[in-house]
């Protein structure tokens, strides 16, 4: 098992060991006792320098499990106080992530290097490949002035030896707006001011530093009330646990839920919401377009009014508006492009709508494996708690509960394979073209991963008013492979794919649902 992989494992016991003490008699010293659980007298130490050292970094992750924000510890305060304010809490914080810094490395600095293996050569290609003046000879060998350099990387591949090499801090590469860097104390800080919540730091960091800030306390506080708590999965959900969604439906009301619901539910009224929208978007424009040109022909042509003008700069194309990290990234970074962005709701919020309807007291909660569903969850009123797979698996454990032997029971509503099908890279425009009643009149192009790159390229279409290729439907997901690429994810893309496209090839087309 690798580091990161080695990050979740120990991440998932901590969820697991604080479920077991919420539920024990005493919360507060079982979770006091958990990196001493962990990490007792004598132990082989797997990762750090000492057992003490271990500890700290165990008691830290415990305390973002239990729901709040390291960077807020002064030390001081014992895992029993902060378990004792867990259960006192009544409001969630907007802020998701935190960083242990007890776990960060403080990598070298994000840089382009010369190493040893610098030859000298009389063609110098380092030298005539960098447009910024960075690169020097002193002494015979290439010298690289970190104040000129953009890290374009150029030099590295002009290098004939691979003497140059980019020395990579992994949080701050995959994080595809800016929003993670080294603070004074040379560990990693999260502005959020900048953060869009895709989880992709968390992800990219090797030592487990970068930590969601966990409702589970929350969730089981609600379950353990006199209130009907309802659990709303995401389509991504359908690959990540053993046995099938019918079964995950059975163990999660022996885990204490009430009812379950499917959020493919509401990605079918996204769907046809989102294809409404799109087809009086083209249509309107297109037969504006037609009747101000035919008006111009046969009058011989006149001067327009400044109205008529703008009026004719019609949108080429619509984008989706599902992805709860899109829609971060068009509030703190891409505001241009949001006249290009689709008005309809999210599949959660029509579900959430719907919940609300049937059951008005009862406490939602959705379970994504998506960090930035937990700002979405934030600011909508009919989600009360968000959860992630990893959490939901750590209930199944301590609960003992093993969904491939339980009963299989049928949802209120099912959904339609197109639905199912939206957690996958693709499946949202492939949902909004089955529900037009003319499928040729769609023609898709996918953001496939929201990085550097693909930011550059939306920010292109928003200003030329148009998608390459004539592309006049285009599909944004945050996480590569769509959601089932999210950070929180229990199962590989490639067998939670295999899953979901089984399910949805034996669920009823989008137009008989």
């Amino acid at each position: 098992m690798n580091n990161a992989g080695q990050a979740i494992h120990i991440k998932k016991e901590i969820l697991v060991r604080i479920i077991e003490a919420f539920f024990s008699e005493d919360f507060e010293e079982q979770t006091r006792l958990i990196p001493y659980i962990m990490r007792p007298k004598g132990m082989e130490v797997p990762y750090r320098c000492c057992v003490y050292k271990e500890r700290a970094i165990i008691k830290d992750r415990t305390i973002a499990g239990l729901g709040f924000s390291i960077e807020e510890d002064d030390e001081t305060v014992s895992l029993a106080k902060y378990a004792k304010k867990a259960l006192e809490r009544t409001n969630i914080n907007e802020k998701n992530l935190t960083v242990l810094q007890a776990a960060c490395k403080g990598c070298s600095t994000n840089r382009i290097y010369v190493t040893d293996l610098c030859q000298g050569c009389v063609a110098r290609p380092c030298l005539s490949s960098c447009k910024f003046g960075a690169v020097s000879i002193e002494n015979g060998r290439s010298v690289i002035d970190d104040s000129k350099c953009k890290k374009c990387q150029m030099c590295v591949k002009a290098c004939p030896y691979n003497a140059i090499v980019k020395i990579s801090v992994p949080c701050e590469d995959a994080c595809p707006v800016g929003a993670i860097k080294k603070d004074e104390t040379g560990f990693a800080s999260i502005d959020f001011a900048k953060c869009i919540n895709c989880g992709k730091c968390i992800s990219a960091c090797p030592f487990g530093a970068v930590h969601e800030r966990s409702q589970i306390v929350d969730i089981l506080k609600a379950i353990k009330s006199d209130k009907k708590v309802i659990a709303m999965i995401a389509p991504a959900i359908a690959g990540q646990f053993p046995g099938n969604i019918y079964q995950l439906k059975s163990a999660m009301i022996q885990a204490g839920f009430d009812d379950v619901y499917e959020v493919a539910q509401g990605a079918d009224i996204t769907a046809n919401n989102e294809a409404k929208e799109f087809a009086e978007r083209m249509h309107v424009a297109n037969e504006q377009a037609n009747e101000w040109l035919n008006t111009w022909v046969n009058e011989g042509g006149y001067e327009e009014t400044p109205a008529q003008t703008e009026e004719k700069n019609i949108q080429k194309f619509m984008t989706t508006s599902c992805c709860a990290g899109y829609n971060e990234l068009i509030k703190k970074h891409l505001q241009e492009i949001k006249p290009y962005v689709s008005e309809t709701k999210t599949p959660l919020y029509y579900t959430a709508e719907i919940v609300k309807k049937d059951f008005p007291d009862a406490i939602t909660v959705f379970v994504s494996p998506c960090v930035a569903k937990r700002a979405e969850g934030f600011d909508n009123t009919n989600v009360d708690y968000v959860m992630n797979c990893e959490e939901l698996g750590a209930l199944f454990v301590a609960k003992r509960i093993q969904i491939d032997k339980c009963e299989k029971l049928k949802y209120v509503k099912e959904s339609s394979k197109q639905a199912r099908n939206f957690c996958l890279t693709g499946g949202v425009a492939e949902s909004v073209k089955a529900s037009l009643k003319d499928e040729s009149s769609v023609k898709p192009c996918v953001i496939n991963g929201l990085n550097k790159e693909n930011i550059r390229l939306l920010k292109k279409y928003a200003s030329s008013g148009e998608c390459e290729g004539g592309c006049n439907l285009i599909e944004v997901m945050c996480c590569e492979g769509g959601c089932i690429g999210g950070n929180a994810n229990m199962n590989s893309q490639k067998a939670a794919k295999k899953i979901i496209e089984e399910l949805s090839s034996n669920s009823e087309d989008i137009n008989k649902i």
